[in-house]
């Protein structure tokens, strides 16, 4: 019995000064590492979490343009929940798949179709200093200093099986198994969804509009305008206050002045009929309808491209709340 204690106290005082010894060489360690070289690994580590808390569960963003009132403003900063939708295992690159999609209405971030990318390894640099600085930091600019439009925010506005078009800045949509079309405000209703849309233009704007379109579309030819038509569009907030719209009754001109010219005639045709949003794809508009460069002139968007889902505005203060 003796024995057997005499070996128990022997291996645990054994243990106890190998754990002692561990520790003080760990301490001397830490106490002869350069402080400097100590400030690094800390702020490496935090680093990683930053990186794998953005990459992976929740990003944060700063608003870039006004497309969003008033749900969004200009430098607000949301976060957006990644995961949901199936986070990239390396920025830019593959995705994860997951068992949810976005949903009519949603609020979503997504790459933006028309980014002309300056190569893989500047993005990802760009992405990761961007995720860093909670999107305090961003090198990817304009030639004016702007940062150029990487990802674009954007509600969904139609899904996988409806059909939509625009009449005068107006969203209308036939969901699958609808015969007519509906005001989107209409739809909205039904569906018990809000309606967080925003006009600027008003309806007596677009025959000033459409004469400005027709004038530009007449130059363009080497036409005159009328007078009553220069008159017409002197009233004009131009292009500027429908876009879309203002194209659309250029290339509508330039098709009745040259209808053997079929690309006049196939953009007018796009611009008339909407687009039908096939399986794995969605409609992004921005709230702000007549200031916001969304799938009106890219068409729809893969669910491949949507990156998540914006949830929470954080900064300013007074601006905090949930995203609907």
């Amino acid at each position: 019995m003796r024995n057997w204690l005499t070996t128990v106290q022997y291996t645990t005082e054994k243990v106890l000064t190998l754990r002692k010894r561990k520790k003080l060489r760990q301490k001397q360690k830490q106490q002869a590492k350069h402080p400097v070289l100590d400030w690094l690994e800390a702020f490496i580590w935090a680093a990683g979490v930053v990186l794998l808390i953005n990459q992976y569960l929740f990003q944060a963003y700063q608003i870039p343009s006004g497309s969003m009132i008033d749900t969004l403003l200009i430098k607000d900063h949301i976060f957006v929940n990644k995961i949901i939708f199936g986070p990239e295992l390396i920025p830019g690159k593959i995705k994860i798949p997951s068992v949810f999609k976005p949903e009519r209405n949603d609020v979503m971030i997504f790459e933006n179709p028309t980014y002309i990318s300056r190569g893989p390894t500047f993005d990802i640099l760009q992405r990761v200093l961007y995720m860093l600085t909670l999107s305090l930091v961003d090198i990817d600019k304009d030639e004016n200093g702007n940062p150029k439009p990487h990802f674009l925010i954007k509600r969904a506005a139609a899904v996988s099986g409806d059909s939509i078009r625009f009449r005068e800045g107006e969203v209308q949509i036939k969901p699958p198994g609808f015969e007519n079309w509906l005001d989107e405000s209409l739809f909205l209703e039904i569906s018990g969804l809000p309606d967080r849309t925003r006009r600027m233009v008003n309806p007596s704007d677009y025959s000033p509009i459409r004469a400005s379109a027709y004038i530009d579309a007449y130059r363009n030819v080497g036409i005159e305008a009328n007078e009553k038509l220069i008159i017409t569009a002197s009233a004009s907030p131009g292009s500027s206050g429908d876009m879309f719209a203002w194209m659309k009754y250029r290339n509508e001109a330039l098709y009745s002045i040259n209808p053997h010219e079929t690309r006049y005639g196939n953009l007018w045709r796009k611009f008339q009929t909407g687009w039908y949003i096939p399986p794995g794809y969605l409609m992004p508009l921005g709230d702000n309808r007549d200031n916001s460069k969304d799938g009106r002139y890219f068409g729809p968007v893969s669910l491949d491209k949507v990156l998540g889902k914006a949830m929470f505005k954080y900064w300013p203060l007074d601006r905090v709340g949930k995203i609907e």
